[in-house]
This record gives C-alpha cells, sequence and structure tokens, in this order.
C-alpha cells in the first residue's frame, strides 16, 4: 500500500476545490449510486471527503476489489491515488501511481460516471507532472509555504495558515501563499456549524483570495476559489460574478467553467450559448444603446489617446467596452445594473491581457455574452412596459 508524506496541492489545488463544491450541487450524493448500505463504503467516503486521503486510501482500495463496477468507489480511489502521487519523491513510482489513478479513473467513466471532478483529475493527469517544480524562488518563502503543506496534509489548519502567511511576507508576489491561505478560512468556515461563525470565516477567505487576484488577475483559480465561498454563504449573484470572472481570466481551460457550471446546476439555472449584437450604427440618442454608443464616441475622440499613449492608432479595446457597459448599465433596472458592473468589471481585468482587437476578440465576446443578455432583457422589458403604458 502506498505510504503517504505531505502533499504539495500546487499540482491539484484546481482539483482539490472541485471537491468542496461538488457537495453543493444536486447529485453529489454518494448514496445516490453503488452500495450505500455498506458501512465500510460510508466511512470510506466521509474520509475522503474531509480530505482525509491516507485514512481512505485503503479502505478505497479495499471496496474496490469488493465493488470493481461502483463509479462511486472508483472516483474517489482514483482521485485519491492522484493525489498522494505527488508525496512520491521518486519519479518512477510517481509515474506509476498516476498511470494507476488514471485507469481507475478511465474505468469509473465507464460505468456511469460523468463528474467533473473525474474529468478534471484526467484533464491533470493526462498534463505533464509539475510536482518538483518549486513555489518561490526565494528559498525563506519556498520553505516556509512546504511547511504549511506538510501543516495541512497533517490537518492542522492553523498552523498552515500561520505559513502560508509568513510566506506571502517573505514573497508578495507568491500567488499560491495568499490563495491557499484563503483555502484554509475557507476550509474552517466550510466545517462550521455555525452559520454566522463560518460566514465570518468565508469573508476572510475573500479577503485572502482578493489578494490574490491582486497579484495575478489572469489566473482563473482564485476567483472560482472565492466563489465557492459566496455560495456557501448562498449569495446567489455574488457567487455567480466570481465564476464569470474565472472563465474570463482564463476562458480556454476546463476548470474555469466548473465553478459556473455547479452554481448553475445549484440553483437551477440553464446556461445557454448566447448571442448578443450590439447594432453597429447605435447613435448617442438610441433610446436603448445611447449610453453605449456616446461612451464608445469618447473613446474614440479622445480617451483611448490618454489611456494608451504608445498606441497611434485607434482599436475598439476591452477598457472601451467596460467604460461603455458602466455607462450603459448606470441607466438599467438594478438586477440589470448590477449584472452588467460585473461584466464591466470582468472586461476590465481581460483587457489587461487583451493588447489588440483581434487578441481580445473572443473574450469580449464572451463577456458580453454572460452579462449583456440580462440588460438587454431588463430594457426590452423596460420599453414595452412604456409603449404599453
Amino acid at each position: 500500500m502506498l505510504k503517504l508524506k505531505p502533499a504539495s496541492r500546487r499540482r491539484h489545488a484546481a482539483v482539490v476545490s472541485l471537491l468542496i463544491l461538488l457537495l453543493f450541487a444536486a447529485g453529489a450524493n454518494p448514496r445516490a449510486l453503488g452500495q450505500s448500505n455498506d458501512p465500510e463504503r460510508e466511512s470510506a467516503i466521509k474520509l475522503y471527503e474531509a480530505s482525509k486521503y491516507a485514512d481512505a486510501l485503503p479502505l478505497l482500495e479495499k471496496l474496490a476489489q469488493k465493488y470493481p463496477d461502483d463509479p462511486v468507489v472508483l472516483s474517489r480511489l482514483g482521485f485519491t491515488l492522484y493525489v498522494t502521487s505527488a508525496t512520491l519523491k521518486d519519479p518512477a513510482e510517481r509515474q506509476k501511481i498516476r498511470e494507476q489513478a488514471r485507469a481507475i479513473l478511465l474505468k469509473s467513466r465507464q460505468h456511469g460516471d460523468d463528474s467533473n471532478l473525474t474529468q478534471a483529475a484526467l484533464d491533470a493527469l493526462n498534463s505533464p507532472d509539475t510536482t518538483d517544480i518549486p513555489f518561490s524562488n526565494l528559498k525563506d518563502a519556498e520553505k516556509s509555504i512546504r511547511e504549511g503543506e506538510a501543516a495541512f496534509a497533517g490537518g492542522d489548519l492553523d498552523a498552515a495558515l500561520a505559513h502560508y502567511k509568513r510566506a506571502l511576507e517573505l514573497d508578495p508576489q507568491l500567488y499560491e501563499a495568499a490563495l491557499y491561505a484563503g483555502d484554509m478560512y475557507f476550509k474552517k468556515g466550510y466545517a462550521m456549524t455555525d452559520k454566522k461563525a463560518g460566514s465570518e470565516l468565508m469573508d476572510r477567505a475573500g479577503e485572502w483570495f482578493a489578494r490574490a487576484v491582486a497579484i495575478n488577475p489572469d489566473r482563473e483559480t482564485a476567483y472560482r476559489y472565492w466563489g465557492d465561498a459566496l455560495t456557501w454563504q448562498d449569495r446567489r449573484d455574488d457567487a455567480r460574478a466570481k465564476f464569470v470572472e474565472a472563465v474570463v481570466a482564463e476562458p480556454y481551460t476546463r476548470s474555469s467553467w466548473v465553478g459556473l457550471s455547479q452554481w448553475a446546476q445549484k440553483y437551477g439555472v440553464r446556461l445557454a450559448h448566447l448571442r448578443v449584437d450590439v447594432p453597429k450604427d447605435a447613435a448617442a440618442d438610441d433610446p436603448v444603446w445611447g449610453p453605449y454608443a456616446a461612451a464608445r464616441a469618447e473613446w474614440r475622440s479622445r480617451r483611448f489617446a490618454a489611456e494608451f499613449p504608445g498606441e497611434a492608432a485607434y482599436r475598439h479595446s476591452l477598457s472601451e467596452e467596460a467604460a461603455a457597459l458602466r455607462a450603459e448599465a448606470a441607466t438599467t433596472p438594478p438586477t440589470a445594473k448590477r449584472t452588467v458592473t460585473a461584466c464591466a468589471a470582468t472586461c476590465s481585468t481581460t483587457s489587461r491581457r487583451a493588447r489588440t482587437e483581434g487578441g481580445g476578440r473572443n473574450d469580449l465576446d464572451r463577456c458580453r455574452g454572460f452579462a449583456l443578455h440580462l440588460f438587454v432583457g431588463a430594457q426590452q422589458k423596460r420599453f414595452a412596459e412604456k409603449d404599453n403604458a
């Protein structure tokens, strides 16, 4: 049997957070499939859900022999092997366990497991192994965050939190230190039976996720973790906004979409690919798109030159799009206004990466697609009410 040592979560951090979020989603209950009356199986699932992988592993291995076609057991075993592979220093042995984990997860999928968690784990196992890559180039910061990882693996969240905070002090650009500090607050809050105390810890988690975002706004993980915390608090609109920001930050990775997908499942929302066409000839006196058109005209006439002094030719930037959306939001009903404002924020985040019109085109369309459909619907309803008055 595999012997465990403190694991690095950096390689599988994006996957570990999905486990928590799956508990919010409909159909995540392990009793829905497999041999739900087996007390040994129930014990293994509880240990797994508590992130006690070392204790869960031997039980899951035994259960996989007992129930070789149970996708709940197979998925948990495969994921546990994936997580624990990071504890092995021998690259050959680590690769062997990774291949074993992959085979078990593929078998789980063959038996009906279509969960985001299994797919994310398979994606990670199909990617290069980065276990040995350091977190930081600063020796003391690297030492501190590794100590945090060891404390976390041992179940001491308070000690882990202290180490992560220290690592960020030593290396203020260490994204994972801020991210993992927030994650410790999240886990402490998630375990709380007192809703008020738990919510206060989730607020603290959000503060640290915000620090991670400030370090690197173009990584999706902190937005998604932040959305997890807001979902726990049942702050529906705020959670959605963070999950959308995760997609905008890294729209072409599967993990970016998981939070939004789980949010939609939790709240019974049907996601669809939306297309919103802003009229090309919209003028400042347009009854719907006037503020948007006026703001864009201002950018063409003077603001672009002020915002991008190093560029001779005008281009339609995401900064401009965000400003135009904010101008439009000022004229909308409250619900649509919040949505468009959130969209403007995500567009601003994206604009830091998309320095050319062509490079930002797909992200810009996504930004519109997620938020403007609500705005358009609200505006159309508003003007229909005026026409019928």
